[in-house]
């Protein structure tokens, strides 16, 4: 069996190896610096409608009620930045993460194929996969890990890459390698990001009104947007207005996973083109995509609000 460092050594070129642009890891505790700032957030409202994030705050706090023995939280990367796609002028807006294939699948199973690596080479560990669909602050557990910070828009940001990336987790019972990280805020006094969203939902404290976030409302929300003067700016899924506007952003990279080619309707579509689709043809084209999320239904009023 090898030891820590050299099982650390080993996860982060087989992370390598499977796709991941990046890859830290942080022990397993609690994350007192969050606490404050996650019940605030909660307490104010700004998670809208989105119930379930009241809901099990101290799993999101402490990785260790995740899993029974907790030691380590591995943290991944996955590069999803499309580069350059010419849509046409007259498509509606799709949130680049929702180009290619459904993200929560694809970053799973590299993820499972990591753990399959790490049982192989140490024996009788155990260990657990999350992909932005359970109580993990994935974003503060990746600044913990050492592969970026959490900038004004709230996004997760790295320095080489910026943000334009997934995160998934591997929470697991091996004991590993934690270099220390120091994590630097790298926007200084630029609020590019927060001057740009048109609805004015980056708050104070790297925080979102998710009430007015268009990702929110083109996403999450149910039902009509009611008497709200509701501009979606283009968008009939997601928002990219807060990313594609960062400095840090140049420095993105087209992605080599073939999962995240863009779908050729996403491309190639006019809004009267989708205005024409039947909801069995949404579920086809959207069969294998995070598009899926917002439903028929809601697809339709995203793109009556145009």
């Amino acid at each position: 069996m090898p030891g820590r460092k050299e099982l650390t050594r080993l996860i982060k070129q087989r992370s390598s190896d499977l796709g991941f642009k990046h890859c830290g890891i942080a022990r397993a505790d609690f994350l007192s610096d969050h606490e404050h700032g996650l019940k605030e957030w909660l307490a104010r409202g700004l998670h809208a409608d989105m119930a379930y994030m009241n809901r099990n705050i101290d799993k999101r706090l402490d990785p260790r009620l995740l899993m029974d023995g907790a030691k380590s939280v591995i943290v991944v990367g996955l590069n999803y930045f499309p580069g350059d796609t010419s849509a046409s002028t007259d498509s509606p807006l799709f949130s680049k993460y929702s180009y290619g294939n459904d993200y929560h699948r694809v970053v799973k199973d590299k993820l499972y194929l990591l753990l399959s690596e790490i049982k192989k080479y140490s024996g009788d560990i155990n260990g657990r996969v999350f992909v932005d669909s359970a109580p993990v602050l994935e974003r503060a557990w990746a600044a913990r890990a050492g592969l970026g910070w959490q900038g004004k828009n709230s996004m997760l940001i790295n320095r080489d890459s910026g943000s334009y990336f997934f995160i998934g987790t591997l929470i697991t019972d091996a004991e590993l390698e934690y270099e220390p990280v120091s994590i630097i805020d790298y926007c200084g006094s630029c609020s590019i990001c927060i001057k740009s969203c048109p609805t004015q939902a980056i708050t104070e404290d790297r925080t979102i009104d998710s009430s007015r976030c268009i990702s929110y409302l083109t996403i999450e929300k149910r039902g009509e947007f009611g008497s709200m003067d509701t501009n979606l700016e283009g968008y009939v899924f997601g928002c990219d207005i807060c990313q594609d506007v960062c400095p840090w952003n140049r420095k993105a990279k087209a992605t080599t996973e073939e999962e995240f080619s863009p779908l050729p309707e996403i491309i190639e579509y006019s809004v009267d083109d989708w205005k024409k689709i039947t909801e069995d043809e949404f579920n086809v084209i959207f069969s294998y995509s995070p598009v899926l999320r917002t439903g028929y239904k809601g697809f339709k009023r995203n793109l009556d609000h145009l």
